[in-house]
């Protein structure tokens, strides 16, 4: 069974459009994702899944623990324990024990990995531009404000 077949259908409804939307969403986040790990790797010999780790902490003073750094990311605990013990080992986070609750760790970047991390932003930021700089913007502000929408609505059905 050819893949045309598992799509055919009314090509005209809303079901099938949606379908389309779909399928055009995962690609042009597939091909961006494999930009964005070629140049990661490339410029600071790191992953995606890393930077995603470091740009997470990133946003907060506080730290994080490991439970909201994988909410923050949609993954489990096991996908970042990994990444939190190399970041820590090479100096570029620190785990200190949540007051209270001995069981929990706060994860931190370290004034070594605040700095990296605002390099890998500022150039994931400028990728990203070049990217998609050629879509006009308020396109771009019409997909963002329906993509909101979509996760507002969505929230609680997962």
């Amino acid at each position: 069974m050819g893949s045309a077949s598992l799509i055919s259908g009314d090509h005209g409804s809303a079901a099938h459009e949606r379908l389309r939307m779909w399928i055009r969403l995962m690609r042009a986040s597939r091909l961006i994702e494999a930009v964005l790990r070629e140049r990661l790797k490339t410029r600071f010999d790191t992953t995606l899944p890393r930077f995603e780790v470091l740009a997470a902490l990133a946003r907060t003073s506080d730290g994080m623990t490991m439970s909201d750094i994988s909410r923050a990311l949609l993954v489990s605990n096991g996908n970042i324990t990994g990444i939190v013990e190399r970041l820590v080992g090479e100096g570029l986070a620190d785990r200190t024990r949540r007051e209270g609750d001995r069981r929990t760790s706060v994860i931190r970047l370290t004034e070594t990995g605040q700095s990296l991390v605002a390099r890998m932003v500022e150039a994931h930021r400028n990728w990203i531009d070049e990217l998609l700089g050629d879509l006009p913007d308020e396109d771009v502000r019409g997909l963002v404000s329906t993509l909101n929408a979509f996760e507002n609505s969505w929230e609680g059905h997962a």
